[in-house]
Order: structure tokens, then C-alpha cells, then sequence
């Protein structure tokens, strides 16, 4: 994507961005908004969904799900028969929102809060894969939306749908596409990215969690960390052998091991629901880890630590930046998970805690960008002394009631010096290019 004035422009091609950090890198944003927000370039009408939207070569992908009848509305408990309807991948243009191409398969949902599908799509070689809410993988040609080759990982490793659906947003490693399936010896599947060939699979669990693979390089070694309700695992990504494995003082309850695990020098942090906060030292010379801290608090409420639901956490100069069970934002300092600070003004309209309430972070240069379950879009700065908000402005409708109030559960891309962002109506496109 090219830029003037020496201002830096990029796309966000997967989960969290180009690196998978959650680091927006373009330069010339705005460092507040105007009034009245910043300006709408576009909407456009979509099914409904928890998945981001990816954005690359003047495009945006995003997953969505229609359902077969007006009358099946989303609800929060499973449907034990399953409700009719189909998944979708749709692909628009990034300048006008002009829907471009959608591919749609027929898909009943047996999983929980059943609104839609949960991953980002990635995008890289004029190619889209994506991850459906019940286990359904395809590669489609970028340009067209025709299939290249598509997997269904119940059917393949004869597993049941989790209870929250597929969740683990794919990583696409050179040539391989690792995701994370379920069952005994295939927790975590490499798949060829080209042919949809099993590379190799791996680990076996009970439950699979909702976490997002992420590779770091530590010990001599790339490592692939895959942490599901029972371990943290490090393993080689291209054979996928264990490196190591580490268990936690008990499994994660209900097997909500959600958030991606984040490095920060040699420390890699964790984080859930019920069972809060867990930080590992990574040995510098070999692939080997061992625990520094792991919060004591199994609880929700009567929380130490962090106990994050759906946001990831940001980790930088020895502290931990994230979200807390009812929505605290909290700073903790990384070498002892001791909190310095925390605060309810970037998550809840009121004020009061909410149960799994939720802002997703990402920085940009030296401040960060908050995108809460409110719909409001927050440009803040975060350090151990406190939470600074600069500017706010509420960019789009809380439509999702999942969580027994209003909310969107959909993390934003930013790409062009744009946020792209949806909820279960319609996706958009903000203008946060500075003038």
C-alpha cells in the first residue's frame, strides 16, 4: 500500500495485525477526534458475528452468518438440534464498502452464543483462509472468492464442535496454515497452505480453549505456543514435537483459555477468566520454561492479578496493560503481578463493573487506541501512573445481547490510517487520518 509525505501506510492481513502484536504502525493518525467523531467513509449491511475484519490490497474480509429464518434469533444457550443457516465470507472494497464477492456454505450452529462465526481472516499470496464456528477451513482466491481447497475438522478428526465454537484464529507460517482443532493427538493441526494437507498434528486435551497460536522465537528457537485449558505448550512449528509443556495449579475452568499469550523480553504472560494470571520465564539458552508468578485467586470476582475474558493484554517496559473479569482496565507490574492501578472509565458507560466487559488495545507510536464493547473508539495513554484518556468518540452500535446487555465483541482492523469495524448489522470504515 503506497503513502506520500513519508507517512507510513499498512494493511492488517490477520488477527491483531501484520505482526499478530497489536501494534498499529502507520504513521499521520489523528491525536484526537473532531467533533461529532471522526468521519464515516462508508457502511454496508452484513450478517451477523463475532470475527474481525482483515484488511489487505484495498480490500476487506470478514466472516459472517445468516440465519435460514427471521425468527432464529441468536440466542445465548446452545441449540441442541442445531439452528439452520449459513456461514459467509464476505469481501469488500476498502475504499467504498462495495461488496466484491461472497462465498457461503450451508452451516447449522450447535455452539454457544450462536450470533456467528469468531476468527479474523488471514490474507497473504491472493489468498483468504478462514475458520468457521463449526469447524469448516477454506482457502479462497482473494480476487474472486473461488475455492481453492476447504477442510471440516469435526468430520476429519471425528470431534465435537466446542462449546463456544471454533475460536482459535488460524496463523499462517510459511507454508503451513496451524490452527486449532481438538481431540486426542490433534489439539493443534498444520495444514499445507497450498493443498489443505495434513502436515502434522498435534497434543491432545479435553478442551481445545478459544486461544490463538502465536509463534516466538526464544531459547535458540522459533516456538510455537499453544495454550488450551490443561497446558501451556511450546512446540516446533514446523513438525510440531513438544518442546515443553507446563500445567497450571488446575485446568482453566469451563475451558476459557482465550487470550493470546504475549512476550515481553524473556517473560510470557497468560491470562483467563477464572483462573487469572499466570507468568513464565523463558530459558535464554534452550527451549524451556518455568513459572515466575501464577495469580492464587481461582475466582471471578475476588480477583490478583488479571483475569481477562476476550481482550489480549499489552505488555511493554516491565508492565501489563489488560482487562479484567467485569472490566477493569489494570496495570500490573509484569515482574510480580502486583497492580499499580486500575479503572472502569474505558470500559462501562456507568461507571460500574460488568461482567466480561471489554475494550480490545492497540498502540499506536506513544499512545493506544480503545475499542470498547460500547461501540466507542478511545485514544488514551496508558503508563504505571494511570490511565489518561485524550480523546473518545462512539463510532458504532452495541446490537450483540449475548452478555445480557448491548455489546459488540468484534475486534476493529486498522489499515490506511482507518478503523474497519463491525457489529451484527453492518461493517464500516472511520477516517482517523490526521488533516
Amino acid at each position: 500500500m503506497g503513502c506520500a509525505a513519508g507517512l507510513r501506510a499498512d494493511d492488517w492481513p490477520q488477527w491483531l495485525g501484520p505482526r499478530r502484536d497489536s501494534v498499529w504502525r502507520e504513521t499521520g493518525i489523528v491525536s484526537s477526534f473532531p467533533a461529532g467523531g471522526p468521519p464515516v467513509v462508508w457502511r454496508a449491511a452484513i450478517g451477523s458475528g463475532y470475527s474481525g475484519p482483515a484488511v489487505a490490497q484495498g480490500r476487506v474480509y470478514v466472516l459472517d452468518h445468516v440465519f435460514a429464518k427471521a425468527s432464529d434469533t441468536p440466542a445465548h444457550a446452545a441449540a441442541p438440534g442445531g439452528i439452520r443457516g449459513a456461514e459467509r465470507v464476505v469481501c469488500l472494497s476498502a475504499g467504498d464498502g462495495k461488496v466484491l464477492w461472497r462465498h457461503e456454505y450451508d452451516c447449522p450452529y450447535t455452539a454457544s452464543y450462536p450470533a456467528g462465526p469468531r476468527t479474523t481472516p488471514v490474507v497473504s499470496g491472493g489468498r483468504v483462509y478462514s475458520l468457521g464456528t463449526e469447524g469448516n477451513v477454506l482457502c479462497l482466491e482473494a480476487a474472486t472468492g473461488h475455492v481453492v481447497w476447504s477442510r471440516d475438522f469435526k468430520e476429519d478428526y471425528k470431534i465435537k464442535t466446542p462449546t463456544w465454537g471454533f475460536a482459535g484464529n488460524p496463523l499462517l507460517d510459511g507454508g503451513k496454515l496451524i490452527c486449532l482443532a481438538a481431540g486426542s493427538n490433534s489439539t493443534v493441526v498444520a495444514l499445507d497452505k497450498n493443498t489443505g494437507r495434513e502436515i502434522w498434528r498435534a497434543l491432545s486435551a479435553k478442551e481445545p480453549g478459544y486461544c490463538s497460536p502465536v509463534i516466538f522465537k526464544a531459547g535458540g528457537v522459533r516456538q510455537l505456543i499453544v495454550w488450551h485449558p490443561e497446558a501451556v505448550n511450546s512446540l516446533d512449528p514446523e513438525t510440531g514435537r513438544v518442546y515443553w509443556s507446563l500445567k497450571p495449579s488446575e485446568p482453566a475452568r469451563a475451558g476459557m483459555t482465550i487470550p493470546t499469550p504475549r512476550k515481553m523480553g524473556d517473560l510470557l504472560f497468560l491470562t483467563c477468566f477464572y483462573n487469572g494470571s499466570w507468568m513464565l520465564r523463558l530459558d535464554a539458552s534452550q527451549p524451556a520454561a518455568a513459572t515466575l508468578w501464577q495469580s492464587k485467586r481461582v475466582s471471578e470476582q475476588n480477583t490478583d492479578g488479571l483475569h481477562s475474558v476476550l481482550s489480549t493484554p499489552f505488555l511493554e517496559d516491565g508492565y501489563i496493560y489488560g482487562v479484567c473479569s467485569y472490566g477493569q482496565l489494570r496495570c500490573l507490574n509484569a515482574a510480580t503481578g502486583e497492580r499499580l492501578w486500575e479503572t472502569l472509565a474505558a470500559t462501562t458507560a456507568d461507571g460500574k463493573e460488568a461482567r466480561w466487559g471489554n475494550v480490545f488495545i492497540i498502540k499506536n507510536q506513544d499512545r493506544f487506541f480503545l475499542f470498547n464493547e460500547k461501540g466507542d473508539l478511545i485514544i488514551a495513554r496508558l503508563t504505571p501512573e494511570g490511565y489518561e484518556e485524550i480523546s473518545r468518540a462512539h463510532v458504532i452500535e452495541p446490537v450483540n445481547r449475548d452478555a445480557g446487555r448491548p455489546v459488540v465483541w468484534s475486534h476493529p482492523a486498522f489499515a490506511g490510517r482507518r478503523m474497519f469495524v463491525r457489529n451484527d448489522q453492518e461493517i464500516l470504515c472511520v477516517d482517523l487520518a490526521r488533516k
